[in-house]
């Protein structure tokens, strides 16, 4: 037995006995989605129930079911602060029981060392290799900013996480206990794309020359996306978001990454989210590399690969180009996340492109996301200055290096045809249109 076994064996314990370290006004974290251990949570939450601890914060990026702590019963003695609304949270966050972040994913480490207030750790990571290194496997994100900030890091081991590479290891000297759990990790269910969004992803790909390298986010026209771009050439991958559209992008050849001008002959990610394909498809692949989102998504990053396509959703946009992503009016449904890293590095980029997708309507055909103002209190997520084309099923609107009378009517050219009569009422009434 190596002397990293005898010291894993050590550090050995389970989720309860974990639980147990955690003190009254611990303020924790954990890493996005699949990296938080659920066990361990719900242990610390059944110490809250009990009355053991209390003032207990945890923050979470795209959390999910299953967290005892997102129960309204916990309010005030077990707080979620939400960094980017999954289907677990979101509920909470629009009833105003959960606080947020809301900040471009880009900026996540540097919130972590500027606040310097985060007293525990909890992640789940791969299997122990000989020289003591644990992987997180389909993520990093902002993991290294947690780890430069936390004053105790805790490991769940699941043999079921593949292994990645990259810069995304943890040195078991790091960590100050260890449980286990042996299960298979959460998989992002993959849709039919609807007639929608094939039409969006088709239009998009005609604008996709071969060689670009991309980022796709997440969502129906993703999946659209991919199939469409399936007879590009030697296209290449820099994404925040590793997912199935990419695989099959791999698997069909259509992306080499050979022609890269940045990280050439490799994919670039910060976190991995799909179904089993993608996790069987990342586990030990030296051709993917896990690299923290501060690296991965800061924009002049992103504009060192020439052609670089970025395509990311939007839920409304307005005559003047702002876009909005993350709130339905006020109430938040999901968070920046790296849409505007990506529109800016896009920008940026020698003959790159940043597309915003949304279908033309909203709630059965019944609202326009194209709008003459935003809604009242929508977050601008990609500010009007940045925004380069916006597309629906209906086409695509060009909206970088035009008038304000130009762009409005490319938007009203895109908008569902039982709403555009009204929009260009509406324009008129505001003086763009005469």
């Amino acid at each position: 037995m190596g002397k990293f076994d005898v010291l894993y064996k050590e550090k050995l314990t389970t989720a309860e006995e974990i639980a147990q370290m955690i003190k009254s006004g611990y303020n924790c974290a954990s890493p996005i989605c699949m990296g938080e251990p659920v066990d361990v949570v719900n242990s610390i939450a059944d110490r809250v129930a009990r009355g053991e601890i209390q003032n207990i914060r945890t923050n979470g990026t795209l959390t999910f079911g299953g967290r005892d702590y997102l129960k309204e019963e916990f309010a005030g003695k077990f707080d979620f602060q939400s960094w980017f609304f999954g289907a677990g949270s979101r509920k909470g966050g629009q009833d105003g029981r959960f606080d947020y972040f809301s900040y471009n994913y880009s900026d996540y480490p540097l919130i972590y060392d500027l606040r310097n207030d985060l007293d525990a750790l909890l992640m789940v990571v791969s299997p122990m290799d000989e020289h003591g290194y644990f992987s997180t496997g389909p993520y990093f994100g902002e993991t290294l900013g947690m780890l430069r900030n936390a004053k105790h890091v805790f490991v769940e081991v699941n043999r079921f996480m593949p292994r990645t590479f990259g810069e995304n290891f943890i040195h078991i000297s790091q960590v100050e206990a260890i449980c286990e759990k042996d299960e298979p990790i959460f998989e992002l269910p993959v849709g039919e794309p609807s007639e929608n969004d094939y039409k969006i992803g088709n239009i998009i790909a005609e604008m996709v020359p071969d060689e670009a390298t991309i980022q796709i986010g997440i969502g129906g026209v993703s999946g659209a996306l991919g199939k469409a771009l399936a007879g590009k050439k030697d296209l290449g991958i820099h994404t925040e978001m590793f997912s199935d559209a990419m695989v099959e992008l791999i698997e069909c050849g259509a992306v080499t990454n050979e022609k890269k001008t940045f990280h050439k002959r490799q994919s670039v990610s910060t976190f991995c989210f799909g179904s089993k394909k993608v996790y069987d498809y990342i586990d030990n692949n030296p051709s993917l590399v896990m690299l923290p989102v501060e690296y991965v998504n800061d924009p002049y990053n992103i504009a060192r690969n020439d052609k670089f396509i970025s395509v990311n959703a939007g839920l409304e946009v307005d005559f003047f180009g702002q876009v909005c992503s993350e709130t339905i009016g006020p109430v938040p449904f999901s968070g920046p996340g790296g849409q505007f890293d990506y529109v800016k590095g896009a920008k940026m980029s020698k003959g790159g492109r940043s597309f915003i997708a949304m279908t033309s309507t909203a709630k059965g055909g019944t609202i326009s996301r194209i709008k003459p103002m935003l809604t009242y209190g929508a977050a601008v997520t990609s500010h009007k200055n940045e925004v380069d084309c916006i597309v629906t099923e209906y086409g695509a609107a060009e909206l970088f290096g035009k008038t304000m009378r130009e762009r409005t009517r490319a938007l009203i050219n895109i908008a569902h045809p039982k709403f555009r009569q009204e929009l260009e009422f509406e324009a008129k009434k505001m003086n763009i249109l005469i």
